[in-house]
């Protein structure tokens, strides 16, 4: 049995790390030329982002129906291998319960047989079993030590790795993605934030959590459709989370607020001249820093109390070329005064008077 989850596991795991999320192809655009206009476009792959797709840093590829990219397969978890990786997900903490059940009938049998009652004081005889039979596996105080760790690896990892599957397990039977919840959340947000009275409606949820279920796994362990081109419930447009993201980023633009550089900043991680407090308080993230110089230009777009995220305006790329986005110190950079098309306040910081 035990070798049993071992090959299904691995089966899965493998299958998520080289089967691969699927990419959307290099150049595309949609059919009908007019829908261009609903779609963001990225420079890095000179093709127009598909529905559902979102460009990884990682892979350097824009991935269709991107969930997150996972260090544990080092590779995406999107379109393809969404199915391998929650079954893999769900398989290991099955095996690990598998597991946790033999160590501690093991230490239980093994200690009972090792176990003197007396009338003031229990001892244990780690040595040999006081009854017997004799085990066929010798079974002395290394083993004990080594399978208690063993124990606690396999709850850990059954606590951990299941928490996960349940996160991926919610999201599927939404037919949503990890990012796609955060685009609705965002969505909601900007409304609630403009008073607008719109009423913003997830077009990919088919209304039957079973409908969802069938979007990722299926019988031939094929995803249905191509990844580019997705059904969508009654009353929603084919582009409708799209133009929804296109709101977004005009919105962030919006709210974007100019810095200038006033120190040089190396983009290292946990800087050690930028303050005892800027060092301890870097964002635990994936995200990348950005190296500053004295002068450059940022538009900051979030921020913490001693950090702040943004992009970088390079000086080729003006008027909305390309730009470099990382966290950056916050004491490195100055706020722009003559700036009024973003004068806005970043997220955490108060707009000064």
């Amino acid at each position: 049995m035990l070798l049993n989850w071992t090959v299904m596991i691995l089966y899965n795991y493998f299958n998520a790390m080289f089967v691969g999320p699927g990419y959307v192809p290099l150049g595309w655009t949609p059919e009908k030329s007019q829908d261009c206009m609903y779609l963001q476009y990225c420079k890095v792959c000179q093709s127009y982002k598909a529905p559902r797709s979102h460009h990884c840093r990682k892979c350097n590829r824009c991935v269709m129906k991107m969930d997150h990219h996972c260090p544990w397969i080092n590779n995406c978890c999107g379109y393809q291998n969404h199915a391998s990786f929650t079954l893999f997900l769900l398989l290991a903490p099955l095996g690990c319960i598998h597991a946790s059940f033999i160590f501690i009938m093991t230490m239980y049998t093994q200690l009972y047989n090792r176990i003197s009652f007396g009338w003031s004081s229990v001892k244990i005889d780690m040595s040999a079993a006081k009854r017997d039979p004799r085990p066929i596996i010798p079974f002395g105080l290394s083993a004990f030590a080594a399978s208690l760790f063993a124990l606690g690896l396999a709850l850990g990892t059954t606590i951990a790795v299941g928490m996960l599957f349940i996160i991926q397990m919610k999201v599927i039977l939404t037919n949503k993605t990890s990012i796609e919840s955060w685009i609705e959340e965002k969505a909601k947000d900007r409304i609630q934030y403009y008073q607008t009275g719109e009423t913003f409606i997830f077009p990919y949820d088919m209304g039957s959590k079973w409908k969802n279920f069938r979007q990722v796994f299926t019988w031939s362990g094929i995803p249905e459709g191509d990844g580019l081109d997705w059904p969508v419930r009654d009353g929603c447009h084919q582009y409708s989370l799209t133009i929804e993201q296109l709101k977004q980023k005009a919105d962030k633009r919006v709210r974007s607020v100019r810095y200038r550089a006033i120190e040089d900043y190396s983009g290292v991680c946990c800087p050690v001249t930028k303050g005892v407090k800027t060092f301890f308080t870097t964002p635990c993230t994936e995200e990348p820093r950005i190296a500053l110089h004295k002068g450059d230009l940022i538009l900051a777009t979030r921020g913490l109390k001693h950090w702040m995220y943004g992009e970088k305006i390079l000086i080729s790329a003006a008027d909305g070329g390309i730009r470099e986005r990382g966290w950056f110190p916050r004491n490195c950079v100055e706020k722009c005064q003559y700036d009024s098309e973003t004068d806005q306040p970043v997220d955490g910081e108060k707009k000064s008077k």
